[in-house]
């Protein structure tokens, strides 16, 4: 009986978090939103700490897209009735502080590395989405925004190799 109702309890905590009338992807909504926010943020940052060019112009593709991609996302998320977080998670903000320290050729391999890691997240996340959503307008942001984030993953893969910088 105990398990039944442990089970019972665990499994209704995320709908009740979510409460009435939110969307069934309330949490692929938020994690698309801390994802955007943290690349118009490192974007930002690249932008200004980047030792080379491409570091600099990828930076910029991030900022100008990412923005664009949030404010897509915010009236969808206003539709569904989906709050969406005002800030990037507390590890992306972390690693945000920890790029911030950096500097030179020290901040690109950094940047580039974590760029490439995050844009196979968000590729996964949204392939993910895609496959199994259940909201229609989350599934179609997800369709439509994906072909950028692969294009945004072969881009800095692309930068990765001329630098000479594994992407391991």
């Amino acid at each position: 009986m105990k398990r039944v109702v442990s089970w019972w309890v665990l499994s209704t905590i995320p709908v009740l978090a979510l409460g009435a009338g939110a969307s069934p992807d309330a949490s692929f909504f938020k994690s698309a939103a801390e994802g955007g926010i943290s690349e118009v943020n490192d974007g930002t940052l690249a932008q200004q700490k980047g030792a080379s060019q491409a570091v600099k112009d990828f930076g910029a593709m991030m900022v100008k897209d990412h923005s664009a991609a949030n404010d897509k996302l915010k009236a969808i998320a206003a539709q569904e009735d989906v709050s969406l977080p005002s800030s990037a998670s507390a590890m992306q903000m972390a690693t945000h502080a920890k790029l911030d320290m950096m500097s030179g050729e020290t901040f690109d391999k950094a940047y580039i590395r974590g760029q490439i890691k995050a844009h196979q997240a968000t590729a996964a996340l949204f392939q993910k989405e895609i496959a199994s959503g259940q909201d229609e307008k989350a599934k179609q942001f997800a369709t439509s925004t994906l072909p950028v984030v692969k294009s945004h993953l072969k881009a800095i893969m692309q930068i990765a190799t001329n630098a000479g910088i594994s992407a391991k």
